[in-house]
């Protein structure tokens, strides 16, 4: 369990800006064998620019589709989706991937870095993809892991550095793309208590700084840092609602 560092009468809510996501009467159906799972019920959430928004559900919930589908890596079989006014449901594989790397900033449980990588290297990998000049790259990677706390660690590769500073190598490869979302998924599984604190004061620092974050938890203490949370139980949403 994460405990919240920041007390509820103090904590900043910035007002919502333009709407980013807009999801309305979405359904996920897969096909396991002669079973038909209905993963989306006919799901509807909309999400501003400037919100941090946190989503939890039992296992089976529907929300890792959810997520994924938020992430731009899965379609919907039926419903509307749109991001930034652009329909997703549309979109070809190529635009699919423009988008994941260009608009949305994900942070993973495993940290998913390049083993054999430098912190900078990694955090330039979405750049190279963006087809950024090196010198520009390398300069947006530096800002990145300033801003994280990791300047001083450019060139330590993953094995050299801790749990809690490979998150925030991560943190920082979400951020260089200057995003219209950051999706963290389990953002703390990995970490012990202590770092697990201070990664969530990170995202605390993030949201402050304007950035719009999505959280996706099975644990109600990392929920309640962000300002609204969206509940899921069996691929419908249960409530939707501010945390304070």
């Amino acid at each position: 369990m994460i405990p919240s560092q920041v007390p509820a009468a103090s904590r900043l809510t910035r007002p919502a800006g333009p709407l980013v996501i807009d999801i309305a009467g979405v359904t996920k159906l897969y096909e396991m064998g002669e079973e038909t799972i209905h993963a989306l019920r006919g799901v509807t959430v909309q999400i501003h620019r400037n919100e941090y928004l946190a989503i939890m559900g039992p296992s089976g919930s529907g929300k890792s589709t959810l997520m994924n589908m938020l992430g731009c890596l899965d379609t919907p079989t039926a419903g509307r989706y749109e991001f930034n006014g652009k329909s997703v449901a549309s979109m070809i594989d190529d635009e699919l991937a423009d988008i994941r790397n260009r608009e949305i900033g994900f942070v993973f449980q495993t940290f998913n870095l390049l083993p054999r990588s430098t912190a900078l290297a990694n955090v330039e990998l979405p750049l190279i993809y963006a087809g950024y000049a090196p010198t520009e790259r390398r300069a947006r990677a530096i800002r990145a892991l300033e801003n994280v706390g990791l300047g001083s660690r450019l060139h330590h590769k993953p094995n050299e550095l801790s749990g809690g500073q490979r998150q925030r190598v991560a943190i920082a490869r979400a951020l260089v793309n200057s995003p219209s979302i950051i999706l963290a998924d389990e953002p703390t599984g990995n970490l012990d208590s202590k770092t697990g604190v201070e990664i969530m004061a990170l995202f605390e620092q993030l949201y402050e700084q304007g950035n719009t974050l999505i959280v996706v938890t099975h644990e109600e203490e990392i929920a309640r840092h962000a300002r609204r949370i969206v509940r899921l139980r069996d691929g419908l949403i249960e409530s939707d609602g501010s945390v304070y």
